[in-house]
């Protein structure tokens, strides 16, 4: 019998709907079984009639009841769940083994922070970029002005390409730092460079496909690769930028850092920058020119992008996660409009658009100068700390014991060992000493060399010259 309990929270219909629901999936209605007149039943409860015809109305939607014109409701004829099953039902279905993504994965760790996860006094991160008050209050400033000026109109289905006034915004910026003259359906907006990458593979590429990376290089793009089964092939970097004679010949696309090559940090000479842009026209392959912290560079203006020279054949990767913060996650690819077309295409049916609020933000945050105001103010930082860090290597003696590249754009430079030299033991000691330092293997895929990736921007200057000078007693005192 059903009852009403007067100090239950519950609404008193929804207290006899479960009490139902128990008694049918416990056996105690049995199936067929024919239920109560709604005002009988109301009676024996003490309940108005309209709310058993709730309970009921609840029971026929939810498929426990069956009604009839003449055989009233009855017991829905469903299967009891025996105890064996409930087992069953409670482990669940198991899923299935991706070796190939845990592995992935892991390796993305240990290139993120190292293997061991503690606290260090100095952590030359070469992920992380520089941030300060000053940015926080500019960002939530924004952020009010863009929750204040929303209407109705932002909360819909977007734009699968990315919201128009910030690709706008991004547009002009192009056009004016780094030469890049295209129109707005030549953007693409994103969440990330893996994003992109990913995104890219989906749409330009086919399982099978053969794609040619920088060794050392940017791992998250090999990663992403060989996740959407590519065969990635690892092509030699030197002090000129990738070797452009060992990308193998049946390549869809090269994946490659000319700026400042990912790692190794190296600037891609002229020449070799034309015969790359020569090899992709020839061969119709595509080229991902990534471009992240170009904008950090000591001696005079960012390089032309290769992009500029083969707009047809580039496809070139801005993100804000160098320029501003990686919380941010929105990046672009820019290519041509048949390109972008297609990947906006593949971007509808699987991601459909980027969160509204924060793509409101960052335009606002670029169309009131604070963006450039952020550039001109960390670029300042960066100097000095560029310029600490590389006194600091020469003073300490270090850079006559190993080979410093990467001095002159962006947030790293690679301080090379021989490739005998035990990188992991260096590197495990530092950490203990409270210094973490990032080894070189974790670029590389077929590569031997060996050293370390220091990067500087959360560093400040004092930290800087505290942590080459223990990192140069512990390496140099073996």
């Amino acid at each position: 019998m059903m009852k009403v309990i007067r100090n239950d929270k519950r609404p008193i219909w929804q207290q006899l709907l479960d009490q139902a629901i128990y008694n049918i999936t416990n056996g105690i209605w049995a199936p067929g079984e024919l239920l109560i007149p709604s005002r009988e039943l109301a009676h024996m409860v003490g309940v108005s009639r309209s709310t058993i015809q709730i309970v009921y109305e609840e029971l026929l939607s939810r498929g426990y009841t069956i009604t009839s014109r003449r055989g009233g409701t009855r017991v829905s004829q469903w299967n009891q769940v025996t105890e064996s099953t409930k087992e069953i039902i409670t482990d669940g279905p198991i899923p299935p083994s991706l070796p190939l993504l845990n592995s992935a994965v892991d390796q993305l760790h240990d290139w993120f922070r190292g293997k061991e996860q503690r606290e260090v006094d100095i952590d030359f991160s070469p992920h992380e970029p520089y941030l300060d008050g000053q940015f926080q209050k500019n960002w939530r400033q924004s952020l009010l002005h863009a929750s204040a000026e929303m209407d109705e109109s932002n909360w819909a289905y977007g734009n699968p390409y990315g919201f128009t006034p910030l690709r706008e915004q991004i547009q002009r910026y192009l056009s004016l730092e780094r030469g890049i003259h295209i129109q707005t359906n030549q953007i693409l907006l994103t969440s990330g460079a893996q994003h992109s990458i990913d995104l890219i593979a989906q749409s330009l590429l086919s399982d099978g496909d053969t794609v040619s990376v920088e060794d050392p290089g940017f791992p998250a793009s090999w990663m992403a690769m060989k996740y959407r089964r590519m065969n990635v092939v690892p092509v030699p970097v030197d002090e000129y930028g990738l070797v452009v004679e060992h990308i193998h010949p049946q390549s869809k696309l090269i994946f490659v850092t000319p700026s400042h090559q990912c790692a190794v940090g190296v600037v891609m000479s002229e020449p070799r920058r034309q015969q790359l842009l020569h090899k992709a026209t020839k061969d119709q392959s595509w080229i991902i020119e990534d471009d992240y912290d170009s904008e950090f560079r000591y001696r005079g203006d960012p390089l032309p992008t290769l992009f500029s020279q083969a707009p047809q054949n580039t496809l070139y990767l801005m993100s804000f996660s160098k320029m501003i913060a990686p919380g941010i996650r929105i990046s672009a690819i820019v290519g041509s409009v048949e390109a972008i077309a297609q990947l906006a295409r593949v971007q509808e049916l699987t991601y459909r658009h980027l969160p509204i609020m924060d793509q409101l933000t960052l335009t606002h945050f670029i169309k009131n100068g604070h963006f450039m105001r952020h550039m001109r103010r960390v670029r300042n930082v960066y100097r000095r700390r560029h310029e600490a860090m590389t006194k600091a290597i020469m003073a300490s003696g270090l850079g006559e014991r190993f080979t410093l590249s990467g001095a002159e754009t962006g947030l790293h430079m690679l301080l090379e060992a021989e490739e005998s030299y035990d990188e992991e033991t260096v590197t495990t000691l530092a950490l203990q000493q409270g210094i973490r330092v990032y080894p070189l293997g974790p670029y590389c895929l077929e590569s031997t060399r060996k050293g370390w990736v220091l990067g500087f921007a959360q560093v400040d200057e004092a930290s800087i010259e505290q942590g080459i000078h223990r990192l140069s007693e512990l390496i140099l005192c073996e």
